[in-house]
């Protein structure tokens, strides 16, 4: 059996994600997912002789703003090149990209690993058109080509030999499918292929320096697909390199019916693509005002968020990795906790049963902006005792998101708010100690977690007015 500790996985990873742009890079064709097949294309989508691109300003704006969130260096003098590759589904038989001139240079993302924090640095980020689409399991006999996404605008994200682990390429991976959301250039769904990954991977004795023979694994659609296919890619190489064998440079591709890869070709090095700056694309400056102008226009990133919440709202680890998520839910807590000083409730509120309502009903952060007043008034009752938050939680937020009113006044109209009589509430242990005889007995006998039994007693009678925390202090004072 090899002996596989012995052994250091390197690994790098290109990262395309679809620019979330109305039209494709270079044309005005409509770039959106899901057309019936070949209608979203022109005569410069097709490749036709006599044709001229133009440059979409929008992609060249998304990929700054990613390079900018990644503290990447913004190339001011750029070009696009053509990559001289055949594309059965690029119709002019050639790519336009960037490759001598990335408009993005270096910049790093960080991970949260089991191990502490790890940072994954970048190579470059690069503008380039995406390729349309081969579908193979329509026809028995032959292959049909879809030309909608081609000339879509990609960014590329290529990161440095410096990952070692296919867990680490995953927490990368989800990383940068959170930060494209976030910043709003790509909705980063895998599935409909706008987020896709390529993984190049190599294995060496531990404290080797050089790299070994690196293989390619192509199209992967799924962050745990990714994971996957590393996993099983490093094993194969491993033991190849056991048996004495010579590890091929090639490009792969993932199966995941049984979770391994295969060889579809041998892989071409960068001289094979014959680059050579495209001639029909002017090269274009990018001032620094114009740079400047997108910073501005940058959301608070997450990672900023967290140093900011830690200490202005004082809430836990676990609730700041929550609610940065996602944007949608940061800018809803950022609302939220502007009306109200009880930063720790809405962090619990959100993340539980907010959390919970629209994950049943489908619905989403955004639609609650105007009920924020009833809201902040919904955990004033709670937090002043005057609301049990079991009924808050499961009758009157229900109420409030579909028939937005008062929470108070709710409330008050269905009986629902705490009694903290001292009447009441002798009234109502006298009536559940009297009916629990041999529970009272057992809890004197010493089952003191029994008295949770009581408390819950209590809540029914009482229809959730009592007071959970009198109650309990009652209940010991009159069992002791």
């Amino acid at each position: 059996m090899a002996d596989a500790h012995k052994y250091e996985a390197v690994i790098g990873l290109e990262i395309h994600a679809q620019l979330a742009t109305q039209s494709k890079l270079f044309c005005g064709d409509d770039a959106s997912f899901g057309a019936e097949a070949n209608t979203h294309i022109s005569p410069i989508t097709m490749g036709h002789p006599g044709t001229l691109p133009k440059t979409n300003a929008t992609a060249i704006e998304y990929a700054i703003k990613m390079g900018l969130a990644c503290g990447s260096e913004i190339a001011k003098n750029n070009y696009f090149a053509r990559k001289n590759y055949f594309y059965p589904d690029l119709p002019k038989g050639y790519q336009i990209s960037q490759h001598t001139t990335p408009i993005c240079v270096g910049g790093t993302i960080n991970i949260q690993t089991p191990e502490g924090e790890k940072i994954i640095q970048l190579n470059r980020i690069h503008l380039e058109e995406d390729a349309g689409k081969s579908i193979h399991d329509i026809s028995a006999t032959d292959t049909l080509i879809d030309l909608n996404r081609a000339g879509t605008p990609l960014v590329e994200m290529v990161t440095e030999p410096c990952i070692h682990s296919a867990e680490d390429a995953f927490l990368f991976v989800t990383e940068v499918r959170k930060l494209v959301r976030w910043i709003g250039i790509c909705d980063g769904n895998m599935e409909e292929g706008s987020l896709r990954c390529d993984a190049n991977i190599s294995i060496r004795l531990k404290g080797v320096t050089t790299l070994g023979t690196r293989v390619e694994i192509k199209n992967l659609n799924s962050i745990r697909n990714i994971k996957k296919a590393i996993e099983f890619e490093i094993e194969r190489l491993i033991q190849i390199t056991e048996t004495g064998e010579k590890i091929v440079q090639q490009t792969r591709s993932f199966d995941a019916t049984n979770d391994t890869t295969f060889s579809i070709r041998d892989k071409e090095d960068a001289n094979d693509y014959r680059y050579f700056p495209d001639p029909d694309l002017a090269p274009f400056h990018l001032t620094t005002a114009y740079i400047d102008a997108i910073r501005s226009k940058l959301p608070a990133l997450p990672a900023t968020l967290k140093k900011q919440w830690k200490i202005q709202y004082d809430l836990s680890a676990y609730a700041i990795e929550q609610l940065v998520e996602n944007k949608e839910e940061a800018d809803f807590y950022i609302q939220w906790a502007a009306a109200s000083t009880h930063y720790k409730a809405i962090a619990n509120w959100m993340i539980g049963p907010i959390r919970a309502y629209l994950n049943e009903g489908g619905g989403n952060f955004k639609a609650l902006i105007t009920l924020i007043p009833y809201l902040v008034e919904l955990v004033e009752l709670v937090e002043s005792n005057q609301l049990n938050f079991s009924v808050a939680s499961t009758k009157i937020l229900k109420e409030i998101i579909s028939h937005p009113q008062s929470p108070k006044a709710y409330a008050l109209n269905n009986n629902l708010l705490q009694s903290n009589s001292m009447e009441d509430l002798e009234k109502w242990i006298d009536e559940v100690l009297k009916n629990h005889p041999a529970e009272v007995e057992a809890y004197k006998k010493g089952k003191k977690a029994i008295i949770g039994v009581f408390v819950g007693e209590v809540k029914k009678i009482s229809k959730g007015k009592a007071d959970p925390k009198m109650t309990t202090s009652l209940l010991a004072q009159k069992l002791a």
